[in-house]
C-alpha cells in the first residue's frame, strides 16, 4: 500500500471531494484525521474509512478559527504520534452577486473559511510535516486560477486564487523540510458544494453566452468525479510525485480553457 503508517489530516471532510480524499487514502494504509462542523457526516465518512480497512478519528472544528484549528492538529499528534500528509479542502462558494450586493460580512465568510482557513491548517500542521517530511494538496478550483467567467463569484474566486499563490509562495520555502505542497483546481464536479452557494441575481450580470454542445471538451455536459479528483490527490500524495511541488494541476476536462 502506497500510504502505510502515513498519518493523513483532511479538512472540510464530511462529504465530496474530502471525503473521496479520506477513503481513497485510508485504502492506501494511511491512518486519516477527517474535520467538518457537522459530526453527523464525519461519523459516515468514518464509517467508509472502516469499510476500507482503515484507522479514522473525528474532529468537529471551524477552519476559520485559529484555536480551533491548532488543537486540531495537536490532537492528531497525541493520537498517532506524527502528521505527513495534509489536504485543505475546506471551502464554501458563499455568495455569489454583483460587486455591489456583496456586503463586507459575505466577503468575510467567504475569505475567512476558504483563504484563511487553508493558512491556518497549514500553518499548525508545518512543524509536525517538518519533522520527517510530507506532502500537502491545497484544494483551490478553475475560478480564480484559469477561468473567470462564472460572474458574481468575486469572494470565491479571489480565495481561490489566494490559495495558489499561498501554495507557490510556501513550496521553495518548506522544500528544504522535504515538505511539498501542491495546488488541484477542480472545474465542474459532481459534489454537494452547490448547497452552500447564495446567488443573488447573477443573470442580470452575467454576460449571454451559450454552450450548446456543454462547458466540458472531454465529456460534454457531464461534470468530472470524486473518484477522479480523489485519483489526483493520492498521486500528488505519493512518493509517484517525489519531485512535484510548487505546481497547479487542474482537472476540469478542458472545461476552463474553452470557458475561461
Amino acid at each position: 500500500m502506497q500510504l502505510q503508517n502515513k498519518v493523513a489530516f483532511v479538512t472540510g471532510a464530511g462529504s465530496g471531494i474530502g471525503m473521496g480524499a479520506a477513503v481513497i487514502m485510508a485504502r492506501e494504509g494511511a491512518k486519516v484525521a477527517i474535520l467538518s462542523r457537522t459530526e453527523k457526516q464525519l461519523k459516515e465518512v468514518s464509517t467508509k474509512i472502516e469499510d476500507a480497512g482503515g484507522e479514522a478519528l473525528i474532529i468537529t472544528g471551524d477552519v476559520s478559527d485559529a484555536a480551533q484549528m491548532e488543537a486540531a492538529v495537536q490532537q492528531i499528534v497525541d493520537k498517532w504520534g506524527r502528521l505527513d500528509i495534509v489536504i485543505a479542502n475546506a471551502g464554501i462558494n458563499g455568495v455569489w452577486a454583483s460587486i455591489e450586493e456583496i456586503t463586507p460580512e459575505d466577503w468575510d465568510t467567504t475569505l475567512g473559511i476558504n483563504l484563511k482557513g487553508t493558512f491556518l491548517t497549514i500553518k499548525y500542521a508545518t512543524p509536525h510535516l517538518k519533522t520527517q517530511g510530507g506532502a500537502v494538496v491545497v484544494v483551490s478550483s478553475v475560478n480564480g486560477t484559469r477561468m473567470f467567467s462564472n460572474t458574481g463569484a468575486t469572494a470565491y474566486s479571489a480565495s481561490k486564487a489566494g490559495q495558489l499563490a499561498m501554495t507557490k509562495m510556501l513550496a521553495p520555502e518548506l522544500a528544504p523540510f522535504k515538505v511539498r505542497i501542491n495546488c488541484i483546481c477542480p472545474g465542474w464536479i459532481a459534489t454537494e458544494i452547490g448547497d452552500n452557494t447564495d446567488r443573488r441575481g447573477i443573470e442580470n450580470i452575467k454576460w449571454p453566452v451559450q454552450y450548446p454542445a456543454g462547458t466540458i471538451p472531454l465529456t460534454g455536459k457531464n461534470p468530472g468525479t470524486v473518484d477522479q479528483t480523489s485519483d489526483l490527490i493520492l498521486f500528488l500524495v505519493s512518493d509517484a510525485s517525489s519531485h512535484i511541488t510548487g505546481t497547479e494541476m487542474w482537472i476540469d476536462g478542458g472545461q476552463s480553457l474553452v470557458q475561461g
